[in-house]
């Protein structure tokens, strides 16, 4: 296991300025999350590797800015919308070639869309986006988020029933403390299918904060990612008011990298 970043955490900064202060603050390990169509761009997306190998740096996963798009774009009644956006992801998956990320992470659909797409087409329609993503070497990973279908263990389980081996996971820690629910309870759905880790902290005051700065309970949930043999990294994931100066962000960056030489000892 190693620990990183996503530039999600310096969001609304410019991706190319979040990614090269973080590099500049010694983070080696990234999730890139594109926040725009013209940052899909492959000469863009090359200047960013660039920026990574001049650095030392891997991308691990690349986060789509069509998150909040996704239950229009693939998970609605109307077929050919979806196979259309089948073809939009591509670009996605380029920009994962490029960068040498594996991982792509799919929010999925919002829990209060209900247009007759049940559960067994979201899971056909979730094996079309992965298998696509497989000719491109990628991983459609996902995500437990608040307010969505996945925001649910009984979903995720019967995802894993329906997809097989052709299913992976992203937990994310805050995003079921704001839905509810018990992290440890959607790990233990997700179990030996979850591939990446949004870290996180959270308290009775708050939903997000950073590693460290709340109650969570890390050694019990890397005891349980172990027993699953997870091979996956802890990537701190949090919002830009979760924390004041960057030099904060550099803290919760070091309590990562004990959380991860802690699962290695293990």
């Amino acid at each position: 296991m190693r620990s990183g970043i996503s530039t999600a955490c310096l969001y609304p900064m410019l991706l190319e300025k979040s990614f090269s202060t973080l590099i500049s603050m010694n983070f080696k390990l990234f999730e890139i999350f594109v926040n725009t169509f013209s940052e899909l761009d492959a000469k863009y997306m090359k200047t960013l590797k660039k920026a990574a190998d001049a650095g030392g740096c891997t991308v691990r996963s690349v986060h789509p800015f069509t998150s909040g798009y996704e239950s229009f774009l693939l998970f609605s009644g109307y077929e050919r919308r979806f196979y259309d956006s089948l073809e939009f992801y591509k670009r996605y998956f380029e920009a994962c070639n490029i960068l040498g990320a594996d991982i792509l992470v799919l929010h999925g659909k919002r829990a209060d869309k209900n247009d007759g797409l049940g559960d067994e087409r979201y899971f056909e329609r979730y094996l079309g986006l992965f298998g696509l993503g497989k000719k491109f070497g990628v991983t459609v990973a996902q995500e437990n988020v608040n307010m969505f279908l996945s925001n649910n263990a009984g979903f995720i389980c019967r995802m894993k029933k329906f997809c097989g081996d052709s299913c992976a996971f992203v937990l994310d820690i805050k995003q079921a403390v704001r839905g509810g629910l018990d992290p440890f309870e959607i790990c233990s759905a997700m179990g030996d299918k979850i591939i990446h880790l949004h870290l996180n902290d959270n308290d009775k005051s708050s939903d997000c904060l950073l590693p460290g700065r709340g109650c969570m309970d890390y050694m019990r949930l890397m005891d349980m990612l172990k027993g699953f043999g997870y091979g996956g990294d802890i990537v701190t994931e949090v919002y830009r008011k979760s924390f004041g100066g960057l030099d904060e962000l550099k803290s919760a960056g070091k309590i990562s990298g004990k959380l991860a030489a802690y699962y290695n000892s293990l």
